[in-house]
């Protein structure tokens, strides 16, 4: 029997990939946003879609995130299943009323009789210097919401499975794209990213994290661009006779905290690394979930790597020095394992 050849996609490629196989397997997906049409998203993923369905399903909006953000809302209930694109998450907080008070409770509130089969989709991350207000991450903020279910794939793969699997599901879902993994011409990506990616259809089930790299003297629990940073890392000290090992969570909601917890007692410590902010976020949530379920296991403290509580500067060099780095996990790790 013949082998199929690898196809490695970037992540880009990737999410439309999987946006335009679900338009074509049902005529209620849609996609809305500004700029997806024919410049295809300024991050490429929507790329092709515009050319394939044309007008009346793939809509570039007004720059009115309140406005198209409501609308699909009102058209998830009466049926259709809006994929929409909002460019960067910093740009969110102008329509928080529609996504927390709206998208997320109305399924509760009408006692199950109206759902929302939305994907919100949006850029995330620095390192690019574009400064306070389009650099953050702030996916905690939107899993510390009861209704909304929180993706954030590390890799095409990923990034394919995952979004299929939004889509098809019956609630809103909260998708977000690191700008530093889609493999974008004018952005550097990590190459770890860029992987195979199966053409047909497939999905990755939301709440499954995935164990990247197995080790036995410590466990890296990340998400996003994190992850590919973590694994250049436990490489790094492979090295030196340490064994990383690298936990994908691919999801904060739902999270698979079994996972985590099964990491935890194998190794008997964690890492916890993020993008997002330190302070009420994702390190605080990993390390409660740690400290409640595996604390006996533990030969040392948790530790957390996260942007400290400061706006994402515009400067290169002081923008590097918040963001977690290869060889911030690195040192980290290394006073662990010492």
């Amino acid at each position: 029997m013949a082998t199929m050849p690898m196809r490695k996609l970037t992540m880009a490629r990737a999410i439309s990939e999987a946006i335009g196989q679900e338009m074509a397997r049902d005529s209620n997906v849609l996609v809305w946003g500004e700029d997806v049409g024919i410049y295809g998203g300024i991050f490429g993923a929507t790329q092709g879609l515009f050319e394939r369905f044309g007008p009346e399903r793939v809509v570039d909006t007004p720059i009115s995130e309140s406005a198209f953000i409501g609308a699909a809302i009102g058209a998830s209930q009466e049926g259709l299943r809006p994929v929409v694109e909002l460019m960067f998450v910093d740009f969110f907080g102008v329509a928080m009323d529609q996504i927390y008070n709206h998208l997320a409770k109305n399924h509760y509130m009408s006692g199950g009789s109206v759902r929302h089969p939305v994907v919100l989709m949006t850029a995330i991350g620095g390192g690019y210097s574009d400064a306070a207000q389009h650099s953050q991450s702030l996916y905690g903020l939107f899993a510390h919401v009861p209704g909304l279910k929180v993706v954030v794939p590390s890799n095409a793969y990923d990034a394919k499975g995952l979004m299929t699997a939004a889509i098809r599901d019956d609630n809103p879902v909260m998708y977000f794209f690191h700008k530093g993994l889609l493999g974008l011409g004018w952005m550097p990506s990590d190459d770890l990213a860029e992987v195979h990616v199966p053409e047909d259809p497939y999905t990755i089930p939301l709440g499954q994290a995935q164990v990247v790299l197995e080790g036995k003297d410590v466990s890296v629990i990340t998400i996003g661009a994190m992850v590919p940073k973590a694994v250049r890392a436990a490489r790094t000290l492979a090295q030196e006779g340490v064994s990383v090992e690298v936990v994908d969570l691919r999801t904060l909601v739902p999270l698979d905290r079994d996972r985590v917890i099964h990491s935890v007692k194998k190794t008997h410590g964690a890492l916890i690394v993020d993008e997002d902010y330190r302070s009420f976020g994702m390190t605080g949530e990993i390390a409660a979930v740690v400290a409640e379920e595996a604390l006996d296991y533990l030969d040392r403290p948790i530790r957390r790597l996260a942007v400290p509580d400061v706006p994402i500067p515009y400067s290169p060099v002081l923008e590097q020095a918040v963001i977690p780095s290869v060889e911030k996990i690195t040192e980290t790790l290394r006073q662990m394992t010492q």
